[in-house]
C-alpha cells in the first residue's frame, strides 16, 4: 500500500511542468519553516553546529531557504523518475569543470564521482547515466516493493545500481578497472561498520572508509559532483571538482579529512541546497553526548 501510494503521488507530480512542480514544493517548504516538525528541528541544529559564524538572523533565513529546497528534492522525484530521456536531458543548462574528467576517461582511467546530498542528487545520477552509463552504489530499502520502484526510477536512463554488499563493491572495482565511472554518496553515516571519525565542519563525523580505500586500491581519481537547482524551475547546472590526491593517502585519517573537506567546500558554495535535515552526526565518539536529543 505504501509503495502504491508513493508511486501514485510521484506519477501525479510527473504530470506537472518543472516550474509548477517547484512552485508547489516552495509552498510546502514555507509550511515546514513555519510549523514545528522534525525536519526543521534537525536542520536548525545542524546549521547552528556547522555554520556558527552566521548570525541567528542569517541562519533563520538560510533555514527557510533550505526547507524550500528540501521540498523541491522530494517533489522533483516525480519528473526525474518518470520523464523520458530527451525531456530530462534538456533540463541540464550548463556543465562546469568536466574537461579534466573527460581526459582521464579518454586515457582509460576509471574515475570515482562522489555526489553528496547537495542540490538535485537525483539529477546528478541521471546525468551520469546519460553521459557515461554510471555504476552507482546504493543502500537497499528494507521494503522489497519500494526497492524495485527505486531501481526503476533511477535506472531508467541507463544507470546501474549495485548494493552496499561485497558483491556490489566488487562490481565497483571492476567498473573502475575497466576505465569507467563509479558513483558513491560520500556524506552518509555508515553506521557501526565501515566508518571512522573525521572532521566535517569541524565536528567529528562518522565517515565512510570505502571511498578512499577504493581510490587507493584502484588508483582512481576522485571528483565531487553536485547539481545546482536553478530558480523558478529553469533547470539545473552540474559542477565537478577534483579531490586532492591525499584522498588516496595510506594514512586513513588524512584521506577521510580530505574527503570531508572537499564535500564541505561544495556545501559552502551552495548551502541552501544541502540536506541539513539529515542526522549527519548521529553516531558520536565514545562518551560524547547526542547532538539531536530533545
Amino acid at each position: 500500500m505504501r509503495t502504491r501510494l508513493i508511486r501514485g503521488l510521484l506519477r501525479a507530480l510527473a504530470w506537472l511542468p518543472l516550474p509548477l512542480n517547484h512552485g508547489l514544493a516552495s509552498i510546502l517548504g514555507w509550511a515546514l519553516a513555519h510549523t514545528p516538525n522534525e525536519l526543521r528541528r534537525i536542520s536548525r541544529i545542524n546549521l547552528r553546529l556547522c555554520l556558527p559564524e552566521l548570525s541567528a538572523r542569517e541562519r533563520r533565513r538560510l533555514l527557510r531557504r533550505s526547507l524550500r529546497e528540501a521540498a523541491k528534492t522530494a517533489f522533483e522525484m516525480g519528473p526525474l523518475w518518470f520523464w523520458p530521456r530527451q525531456r530530462i536531458a534538456g533540463l541540464m543548462r550548463a556543465v562546469h569543470n568536466d574537461q579534466r574528467l573527460d581526459r582521464l576517461l579518454a586515457s582509460g582511467r576509471g574515475v570515482i564521482v562522489a555526489t553528496p546530498h547537495l542540490g538535485s542528487w537525483e539529477m546528478a545520477g541521471h546525468y551520469g547515466a546519460l553521459r557515461w552509463h554510471i555504476t552507482s552504489l546504493y543502500r537497499p530499502s528494507r521494503l522489497p516493493e519500494l526497492d524495485a520502484f527505486i531501481h526503476q526510477g533511477r535506472e531508467h536512463l541507463g544507470a546501474r545500481l549495485v548494493p552496499t554488499s561485497p558483491q556490489g563493491i566488487r562490481a565497483l572495482v571492476r567498473t573502475l578497472r575497466e576505465g569507467r565511472i563509479a558513483g558513491i554518496l560520500p556524506d552518509q553515516d555508515p553506521g557501526d561498520e565501515g566508518g571512522r571519525f573525521a572532521p566535517f565542519f569541524g565536528i567529528p563525523a562518522n565517515t565512510m572508509t570505502l571511498l578512499p580505500r577504493l581510490a587507493r586500491r584502484t588508483g582512481a581519481p576522485v571528483f565531487i559532483a553536485y547539481v545546482e537547482r536553478l530558480p523558478w524551475g529553469r533547470g539545473y547546472e552540474i559542477h565537478f571538482h577534483e579531490v586532492p590526491d591525499s584522498i588516496r593517502d595510506p594514512d586513513e585519517d588524512r584521506a577521510l579529512a580530505t574527503l570531508n573537506a572537499a564535500v564541505e567546500r561544495c556545501v559552502r558554495a551552495l548551502p541552501e541546497q544541502y540536506q541539513w535535515g539529515y542526522r549527519r552526526f548521529r553516531t558520536r565518539p565514545p562518551g560524547k553526548p547526542d547532538l539531536y536529543r530533545r
